[in-house]
């Protein structure tokens, strides 16, 4: 099986790129977030039109050839080392059709985000490129803990991430090691049937998602079953699910992993036999552990529950 190939580690004073491929931003929301860079030792480069405004039904960051011209400047430019995303929410799907990797191939870089980024991070994947999937710079400035962007430059300097975490009762207990895929699970579903999907035959799957009803949580779950996914994957980590239902109604709205998208996620896979762990701090939660989407990753799952890759 061809190996996924990993970007080279940054160095000192290495120039790291900050493009909108989606939603806008506004200045003020970033600052703290390219400060941090700045404190890290690395030059932030801002794109053309990371702080551009279009309407279109949603307030994007530039016009659809506005953002394509910063991806693929990002990609392409040789002083460039890393690629760091302002920010999720829509778009990312107006681009890949049109992304072009001419430097890239010779010389990959990382790509960094989450949230719609899936879909960018889904199309390296399928050029054999790996990238980290961890905090927007945006979410610097919503309290995100310290700790979720140290894990970031420790995977850009190199440093592979290992992560212990608490049991959870619905775990799925095992050991197994493979290629983790996933994200945004909205983002997943979504690529579905497309040349851009993930590759889901003897993967490790991680899925994550925000501000969802109970109902559409269960609808793209259930695409996934009816697509085969959960017949091809050889385990499942679920991030966060948070925001999730009607907001008077559902008591843990403001929590991490909610419980009943947790029961609803459990019962649908209940008739798999992988292992399974919940409650991985990796999607729209303030604690946001980073992974690295196309690495190898060893999945262990018992009294204690470890993630290393």
């Amino acid at each position: 099986m061809k190996k996924n190939i990993f970007p080279k580690s940054l160095k000192k004073g290495d120039k790291i790129a900050i493009i909108s491929p989606a939603g806008a931003v506004d200045e003020s929301q970033l600052e703290k977030g390219i400060s941090m860079i700045k404190a890290k030792g690395f030059e932030p480069v801002l794109g053309k039109h990371l702080y551009t405004r279009y309407f279109n039904g949603y307030n994007y960051a530039g016009t659809e050839k506005e953002r394509l011209k910063d991806i693929n400047w990002a990609f392409n430019d040789s002083e460039i080392s890393a690629i760091w995303a302002s920010r999720g929410g829509y778009g990312c799907q107006h681009l890949i059709q049109h992304i072009k990797l001419t430097q890239f191939l010779k010389d990959p870089k990382w790509y960094i985000g989450y949230s719609d980024n899936t879909v960018i991070q889904s199309y390296l994947l399928k050029k054999g490129f790996v990238s980290i999937h961890g905090q927007t710079i945006k979410t610097s400035s919503f309290g995100v803990t310290e700790e979720s962007y140290d894990l970031v430059f420790d995977i850009l300097k190199g440093k592979a991430p290992k992560y212990g975490l608490q049991t959870n009762q619905l775990n799925r207990e095992g050991n197994i090691e493979g290629e983790l895929i996933g994200g945004n699970l909205a983002l997943i579903y979504a690529l579905l049937a497309t040349p851009y999907s993930f590759d889901f035959k003897g993967k490790i799957l991680f899925i994550e998602d925000i501000g969802e009803n109970y109902y559409a949580l269960d609808r793209m779950i259930m695409s996934l079953e009816l697509a085969g996914v959960f017949k091809k994957i050889k385990g499942l980590i679920v991030g966060g699910m948070t925001n999730m239902g009607d907001e008077k109604e559902n008591k843990n709205y403001e929590e991490s992993f909610d419980e009943f998208a947790y029961k609803l996620i459990s019962e649908r896979i209940s008739k798999y036999k992988f292992p399974v762990i919940f409650g991985f701090p990796n999607g729209h939660i303030k604690d946001n552990r980073p992974l690295i989407i196309g690495g190898n990753v060893k999945m262990k799952v018992g009294s204690k529950v470890k993630i290393e890759f």
